[in-house]
């Protein structure tokens, strides 16, 4: 089985499973990856999930051998978008065309190229170990980016900086990642999984609707002008005061996380 689904409480590890194909992305594989994550947003006990590949590698990117093998004359086939609404079919990476209810946290272990790449940065956040790298390396085969690459990039990094690491194809070292913006947490070779898990306790141990309007209301308000930026928060977030705000305040109010304690909230 390339894909399976370790949980832990209310937290849930996707894990990926081609180490014969450094985690390469082939149909089956995107199948199981966008069940497994569309069965975490529905179940109400998940809160969190950690995205990890097994043996080394996050993702080598689309499998060349199935991009060889295209059906061009498919009309639900992963190269095809509808053009007028609708649910869009499952990117050929699997899940980038998702857009969950909850957070995801990608663990990023060796290389995470070019739709290896674009399934990082379609998580809420990337935890990279110091030996880890992405890149656009399906630049020399003459694949373009479409799993979202270039579209959430420019959002991460910047136009320029998104440019230059889009049409050169070059390797982008963990380091750099953190510096540009492109990864979040920089951890040992090995500890991406643990590390990443780590931080997803901590998330899904808050209070969730508040979690998750607070993310829902970043990206809504991505590109609006800031007054209909505000707008929309408002009309995200403002009943989670009244459905978790003023608990959450009664309870500190009656001494519950003073001085930065949230052990016991």
């Amino acid at each position: 089985m390339a894909v399976r689904i370790e949980k832990s409480g209310s937290v849930w590890t996707v894990i990926h499973s081609r180490p014969e194909a450094r985690n390469a992305m082939d149909p089956t594989s995107a199948d199981a990856l966008l069940a497994a994550f569309e069965e975490f947003d529905a179940d109400a006990e998940a809160n969190v999930a950690v995205f990890w590949g097994e043996g080394g590698a996050f993702c080598a990117g689309w499998d060349l051998k199935t991009v060889s093998d295209l059906d061009l004359n498919d009309p639900v086939g992963a190269l095809n978008f509808p053009k007028h609404g609708g649910k869009p079919p499952r990117g050929p990476l699997g899940p980038s065309r998702l857009e969950l209810s909850k957070p995801v946290i990608a663990a990023v272990e060796g290389p995470a190229v070019a739709g290896g790449m674009e399934l990082a940065m379609w998580c809420d956040v990337r935890v990279m170990a110091e030996s880890a790298y992405f890149g656009v390396y399906c630049r020399r085969w003459g694949v373009p980016l479409i799993d979202g690459g270039t579209v959430r990039l420019p959002r991460l990094v910047g136009m320029g900086k998104a440019m230059e690491i889009i049409l050169t194809g070059r390797q982008v070292p963990a380091e750099e990642a953190y510096r540009i913006g492109l990864a979040e947490k920089i951890v040992p070779h090995g500890a991406a999984r643990q590390a990443a898990e780590e931080m997803a306790h901590g998330i899904a141990h808050f209070p969730q609707a508040c979690v998750r309007a607070d993310r829902l209301s970043a990206y809504r308000a991505w590109g609006k002008p800031v007054r209909a930026g505000l707008e929309s928060e408002w009309a995200t977030s403002a009943g989670i005061v009244k459905a978790e705000g003023i608990r959450g305040a009664t309870r500190f109010a009656d001494g519950k996380g003073r001085h930065g304690d949230f052990r016991d909230i």
